[in-house]
């Protein structure tokens, strides 16, 4: 059965590079969707392109130009080139003609070189099944995050005054796999790092979205819990910018660079 994100984000071809969504209601971060939602389509759309299974999604870029509404959702996708071990694709989501979000990605092959994995640090975190959830849901939080579960193990406002968030995140019903759909959207799930500073929640849009896939994603079983850490690194005329993580056990999942804007 296919968990809440999995149905959200579905796509129906309509011809070659050209998708079909339908954006429902209840995945709002104010009165559109939120950015994993409507990047996690796209993906959806940029992987449907790629005739060979083995060549997986490593690099994402992506911009939520306007609010994503509920209702239908056009994807386009075009190949830019598609190499050896890299296929380069580029893609947008258009609602009423406009286009209101857009990406581009790599797809590749395993490399077939010699050089050992390597990982700066590996964080330490409590025991996943000894932290609290935290029920995030309007009026405090966003529509969307009804989805997932959180289990922050950080505090809601930190005591020195640095921007820092981590905890545990999944999805609520888990998916059938877990797929780089469902990572970046887990990337973006969890509540910015302004609220640890403020000690309170305020209307925030992402405007901006780097991702990288660094691992594989078979490997983890589809109702594990990951565990998220992030930090901001600037705050300047109402845009920040934050760095994020995501893990499963020791192994370094995903990462992104993430642009926010502070709506008020």
């Amino acid at each position: 059965m296919a968990s809440s994100f999995e149905a959200a984000s579905s796509i129906e071809s309509l011809a070659p590079g050209r998708f079909r969504a339908e954006v429902p209601d209840g995945w709002q971060q104010g009165r559109g969707a939120f950015g994993g939602l409507a990047l996690g389509t796209i993906a959806r759309a940029m992987l449907a392109t790629e005739t060979e299974v083995d060549r997986t999604l490593r690099t994402f870029s992506g911009d939520i130009c306007a609010p994503v509404l509920p209702g239908e959702a056009t994807v386009e996708v075009a190949v830019l080139r598609r190499g050896r071990y890299l296929t380069n694709i580029d893609a947008k989501m258009l609602q009423a003609g406009e286009v209101v979000a857009r990406a581009g990605a790599t797809l590749s092959l395993p490399r077939p070189v010699e050089v050992a994995d390597y990982t700066e640090s590996i964080p330490s975190w409590p025991d996943y099944a000894k932290t609290d959830v935290l029920p995030i849901m309007p009026p405090m939080g966003p529509v969307f995050a009804q989805h997932y579960e959180y289990r922050p193990t950080t505090p809601w406002k930190t005591a020195d005054g640095s921007a820092k968030v981590a905890g545990f995140i999944r999805e609520r019903t888990a998916p059938t796999r877990i797929d780089a759909p469902a990572v970046l959207a887990l990337l973006d799930a969890y509540y910015p790092t302004l609220f640890a500073v403020e000690g309170m929640p305020r209307p925030i849009a992402t405007v901006s979205f780097t991702a990288e896939i660094l691992t594989d994603l078979s490997a983890i079983p589809a109702d594990a819990p990951m565990f998220h850490q992030a930090k901001m690194s600037a705050l300047r005329g109402g845009f920040f910018v934050e760095l994020r993580e995501l893990w499963y056990e020791q192994t370094l999942v995903a990462m992104n660079q993430q642009t926010f804007l502070v709506l008020k």
